[in-house]
C-alpha cells in the first residue's frame, strides 16, 4: 500500500501495510521473497540489476523502517556491525577523530578503537553525562559523534537535541544506535540527529531468528552508502531475511507494549528486593535521566540491568539457578535471556565502559510477568 503524501500514517499503520503494495505484488497480502541474484533488461528497466545492490523484498522493509524512525530513506544489512561499520566508514577521512559514549555496544568500540586505529582514526570514549562532556572531547578533526542512547549496559542516556545542535554548529556528523528505544519509542532524527542504525536481530525481527541492521538517514546519505560502503563491503540484508524483518515488523507495536508493561513491573519488583543494590532501567522515577528520558522518548523497552547483593562467586552462582530465563547474550526477542555481563569483568575495563563489576542484564520475553518475577525472586533467595 502507497502512502498519500498528505495522509497521516499512525506507527502500527506503517507496520502493517505501507510499501506492500498489493497491485505490485499481484493481490499478495504478504510481498513475496525475490530469492534472485539478477534482474534482466531486455524490454524493460525495471531499477533493480543485481541483489547485492538492491532488491525488491528488502526494499518494502526500507520504506516501512524509514517512515517509523521519520527518515527519508533505509538501507537495510546483514548484520547490526555491517551498518554501524558502513555508517562510520561515510563519515571516515584520513586521520579523522571520534567522539563514542563510553558505553557503547562492545563491538562498536573494538572496530573504533581497534580496527580503524591502523587507518590513522582516532576515538574519544567518554561519560557523556552531560553535553559538556561531548563538547570537551571535541577536536578540529572530529568528523563524527557516536551515540547509543540508552545504551545496552547500564542504560545511559545523552540530551540528542543538544548534542545534534551542537554537533551542526561544528559541521560534524551524528549517528545513534537505537535499538534499545526501536523507532516506535524514540526518533532522532526528528531532534536532529543525521543517521540512526539498529540492529534488527533485536525487537524489529523479534523472533530470534534473523540477523540484521537497518540504517536511516537522507536520501542522498542512503543512496551514497547503498552504492559505496554496502555494496562494495557485500553487506546488504538477503531477501530471506528482509522477508522475515517484515513478518517482525507486523506485530512489532503489540510485542513492544507487551515488552514494556512487563519491563516496568519487573523493574518495579527488582527495585524492592531485599537482594538487589541497584536497577538500572530508565523507565523507573528513580533512573537519575528519568526526566531526560520522559522528553525524548515516549516508551520503554524490555531490557534492563540489576545488580545483586553478593559476591562475585553468588551472582555467578544464581544464574544457572533460573528457570524461566535462558542464559544468553542477546536481547529483543520473544523469551527471557539473562547475561551475566558484569561477573568477571576487571575493575579497569568496569571503569572504562562503566559497567559495574556483577551486573546481571535481562531481556524481558513475553512469557507473563508474574511468573518471570517469581523465577526471579527464587533465584534471587538462594544467594543466602
Amino acid at each position: 500500500m502507497k502512502r498519500n503524501p498528505d495522509e497521516k500514517w499512525t506507527k502500527a499503520d506503517i507496520c502493517a501495510h505501507l510499501g506492500d503494495d498489493y497491485d505490485r505484488f499481484s493481490g499478495a497480502i504478504v510481498p513475496p521473497i525475490f530469492q534472485n541474484s539478477l534482474f534482466t533488461r531486455k524490454t524493460k528497466d525495471h531499477g533493480y540489476v543485481y541483489t547485492r545492490v538492491s532488491n525488491p523484498t528488502t526494499e518494502v522493509a526500507e520504506v516501512k523502517i524509514a517512515a517509523l524512525e521519520e527518515g527519508e530513506a533505509a538501507r537495510c544489512f546483514a548484520s547490526g556491525m555491517g551498518a554501524i561499520s558502513s555508517a562510520i566508514m561515510y563519515w571516515m577521512s584520513k586521520d579523522s577523530h571520534v567522539v563514542c559514549v563510553r558505553s557503547a555496544y562492545g563491538p562498536t568500540r573494538e572496530f573504533l578503537s581497534s580496527y580503524l586505529a591502523s587507518f590513522g582514526v582516532e576515538v574519544t570514549f567518554v561519560k557523556a553525562h552531560t553535553t559538556e562532556d561531548i563538547e570537551q572531547a571535541l577536536r578540529p578533526n572530529t568528523k563524527l559523534i557516536f551515540l547509543e542512547s540508552p545504551s545496552s549496559h547500564i542504560f545511559e542516556l545523552q540530551d540528542l537535541k543538544a548534542i545534534a545542535d551542537l554537533a551542526r554548529s561544528r559541521s560534524i556528523g551524528t549517528l545513534i544506535d537505537n535499538t534499545w528505544a526501536t523507532p516506535l519509542y524514540q526518533n532522532p532524527i526528528s531532534l536532529g540527529i543525521d543517521m540512526v542504525v539498529h540492529s534488527a536481530s533485536k525487537y524489529l525481527g523479534g523472533h530470534s531468528d534473523i540477523i540484521g541492521g537497518v540504517l536511516v538517514g537522507t536520501n542522498e546519505a542512503m543512496d551514497r552508502i547503498m552504492y559505496k560502503e554496502r555494496a562494495l563491503f557485500g553487506a546488504i540484508m538477503d531477501p530471506h531475511q528482509s522477508w522475515l524483518l517484515l513478518r517482525g515488523l507486523r506485530t512489532l507495536p503489540v510485542r513492544m507494549k507487551a515488552h514494556q508493561e512487563s519491563a516496568m513491573k519487573i523493574a518495579a519488583f527488582l527495585e524492592d528486593h531485599p537482594q538487589i543494590e541497584r536497577v538500572y532501567y530508565p523507565g523507573l522515577k528513580s533512573h537519575p535521566q528519568y526526566e531526560l528520558g520522559a522528553r525524548q522518548m515516549t516508551g520503554y523497552s524490555g531490557l534492563l540491568s540489576f545488580l545483586p547483593k553478593g559476591d562475585m562467586q553468588a551472582i555467578s552462582d544464581m544464574l544457572p539457578r533460573l528457570r524461566y530465563f535462558e542464559i544468553g547474550p542477546s536481547w529483543g526477542g520473544f523469551e527471557s535471556l539473562a547475561n551475566g555481563i558484569g561477573i568477571g569483568i576487571e575493575s579497569e575495563a568496569s571503569e572504562a565502559t562503566g559497567i559495574p563489576q556483577g551486573l546481571v542484564r535481562i531481556s524481558v520475553g513475553l512469557e507473563e510477568p508474574e511468573t518471570l518475577m517469581q523465577d526471579l525472586d527464587q533465584a534471587l533467595r538462594s544467594m543466602k
